[in-house]
């Protein structure tokens, strides 16, 4: 049991993908959609587990180096290819670097509207 907070950001970017035959080894674009999950035990004097705004400016920092880019051009995925789990994977870890104190339970990451991928460490 506990709480758990959650936010959402969009960023553009085009990607394509390495390895795969479909039409997605060819360049095209996103409006991606980020989720990220925190949760924990305790809230602090405010009543807060994480105050909205701190997530929002953490997740856009990250957002921000991404966004109207062509990612397979851009660190890390110039090496690995920019799937969506592999971009949930590395939000994952930029987030939880930026809050040690909590649990980042998800951060799921839509190319569409109807698909997304996720990543945690549960």
């Amino acid at each position: 049991m506990g709480f758990a907070v959650s936010l959402v950001q969009e960023f553009a970017a085009a990607h394509w993908l390495k390895n795969y035959q479909g039409n997605c080894k060819n360049i095209h674009g996103h409006t991606w959609k980020v989720e990220v999950v925190i949760s924990g035990e305790q809230l602090d004097e405010a009543g807060m587990l994480v105050d909205f705004r701190e997530i929002k400016a953490t997740l856009a920092a990250v957002l921000e180096k991404y966004d109207h880019t062509l990612l397979n051009e851009v660190r890390p995925f110039d090496t690995i290819n920019p799937t969506a789990e592999n971009i949930a994977c590395y939000i994952y870890h930029e987030i939880k670097k930026a809050f040690p104190k909590h649990k980042i339970v998800e951060v799921k990451v839509w190319e569409s509207s109807i698909a997304w991928a996720s990543y945690n460490e549960v």
